[in-house]
């Protein structure tokens, strides 16, 4: 049984096969083997492929790849906490190297509002975080809500500085 150049019958026995032992999970590997033939149908090919099973083994490979990334940004929580009924009961926790990512991004964006003028950076906190209104603030502040808006388009004109600074 073909279906555009591809042998059903390999998809399904030696390359399923394949890649459950790869991911050591039958369903896992279904998983990866219909993104791959969506991938694969959803390309876009000048000439028809000579060999469009290497191809969709190629491309299996890469979707197995991205599941695998995906799934290691979690780290699998231990039975005990899911007893605990805390906010990741879902059974998976961020990993360590993306709350390491995370907490590096906070620090810079702490060490960016330290840089700010103290009414700017009192503004922005009021409105950003504490999610008052300019009229709250201006009130709060005892300022003007032109003022308001002067303090918050310098926070945000030099945070959008920074954030350019650091990207490549």
């Amino acid at each position: 049984m073909n279906w555009q150049g591809i042998d059903l019958r390999w998809a399904y026995g030696d390359l399923l096969l394949s890649l459950s032992r790869q991911t050591r999970c039958v369903q896992r590997a279904q998983d990866v083997l219909h993104d791959a033939l969506l991938r694969f149908a959803m390309s876009s090919h000048p000439q028809p492929l000579e060999r469009p099973n290497a191809y969709l083994r190629r491309v299996a490979h890469s979707v197995l790849i991205d599941h695998i990334r995906r799934e290691s940004r979690y780290a699998e929580l231990p039975e005990q906490a899911l007893d605990c009924g805390d906010a990741w009961s879902g059974g998976m926790l961020p990993s360590a190297e993306h709350l390491l990512d995370i907490q590096q991004r906070l620090q810079a964006l702490q060490r960016i509002l330290d840089c700010l003028p103290a009414r700017c950076r009192e503004v922005f906190w009021l409105a950003r975080i504490e999610c008052c209104t300019q009229a709250e603030i201006a009130r709060q502040l005892g300022i003007s809500v032109n003022m308001v808006e002067r303090h918050m388009m310098r926070a945000l004109l030099d945070l959008r500085t920074a954030r350019e600074l650091l990207q490549p």
